[in-house]
């Protein structure tokens, strides 16, 4: 299978200059662990127990087009800045690359979906845990394509989505960062494949009776932003454990405006309605656990409206966090 292929300047390296952080003599801190390569014209090397791999997905063009507030192109260098400066705590056999980003020229959004599907293809090709970072909601669709061109029509694919919206708006008018579920459960439709989603943090004043409808057509697994809280923990592990059990694969995708606009001010869309830190805690911690995360994103990362970095250090702790606790499985 090919993967060195770069139509119109779509994939860039990251910058050197952004894996910075605190001084220190030994291996502490993650800018001291990531080692940067460039997809277009190296492998990934298979590395000890563990592999992370990162890529960025410079793109705000389905934002735009969803009428959201644009920025969130970004939204990678925000976050692998905050992440840099974290300390880490792996061993010599867990390696974590940064492979550049896909870069969304003019408006073209689906030529760079199609080249993030192919990245994150090879990444796991090599045996890589991708780690994508958005931009956009419209990330989950190339996403998505990308595992499901390595793991075949055979192995069902699970999404868990932490997020206020189903985004499972009609594509009639065009794609945008509001329809990349209805695209993925509208092509396994037509290839005969199930549709296995479940959303976690749906706020009924973010969606509108017709999504609601679709998500009930499609057997769309869902909880509520008034379930979705620690006090309700049972709950919420249970159904998120329900769940993993009927696919084979997890991938998780995380939208930054489910938070609360206290903890994520800097997003597309956001909201003081949405759900809290701690509780999406335990909803990565139980999805690790079932040992079926196969890939993971953050998306919607809007610096231009941030404060004081906060949703940029939101986005960098939660991938620690995967990252940490995917090594210790």
């Amino acid at each position: 299978m090919a993967y060195f292929n770069n139509p119109m300047n779509l994939y860039k390296p990251t910058e050197k200059n952004i894996w910075t952080g605190r001084k220190a003599d030994q291996n502490l801190y993650v800018y001291q662990k990531v080692e940067q390569i460039d997809l277009e014209l190296q492998n990934i090397p298979v590395y000890g127990d563990k592999t992370f791999v990162i890529l960025g997905y410079e793109c705000d063009e389905g934002v735009k087009r969803n009428k959201g507030r644009t920025g969130t192109k970004e939204g990678p260098q925000a976050t692998r800045r905050q992440l840099a400066k974290l300390p880490h705590h792996l061993n010599e056999s867990t390696a974590i690359y940064d492979g550049g980003n896909v870069v969304c020229v003019g408006d073209d959004m689906e030529k760079a979906q199609s080249v993030l599907a192919e990245k994150a293809a090879q990444i796991l090709h090599y045996k890589g845990l991708p780690l994508l970072l958005g931009g956009g909601h419209d990330i989950a669709y190339g996403h998505y394509n990308g595992i499901k061109k390595f793991v075949g029509n055979d192995q069902k694919i699970g999404i868990v989505n932490l997020d206020a919206h189903f985004d499972l708006r009609s594509n009639e008018n065009a794609n945008n960062s509001g329809t990349p579920f209805y695209q993925i459960a509208t092509d396994n439709n037509t290839q005969n494949l199930d549709f296995h989603y479940l959303c976690l943090g749906i706020r009924n004043d973010a969606n509108d009776s017709i999504l609601f409808e679709r998500a009930r057509k499609w057997n769309v697994k869902y909880i509520e932003a008034e379930l979705f809280h620690k006090q309700n923990t049972s709950y919420v592990i249970n159904k998120i454990n329900e769940f993993c059990k009927e696919v084979d694969f997890v991938y998780l995708t995380i939208d930054l405006d489910g938070f609360s606009s206290a903890f994520a001010p800097g997003v597309s869309a956001a909201s003081p309605m949405g759900f809290s830190v701690d509780i999406a805690m335990v909803a990565l911690d139980t999805l690790i656990a079932t040992n079926k995360l196969i890939s993971a994103d953050v998306a919607e990362l809007n610096p231009t409206y941030d404060r004081d970095d906060q949703t940029a250090k939101l986005a960098a702790s939660l991938l620690h966090f995967i990252i940490h606790k995917v090594a210790l499985l």
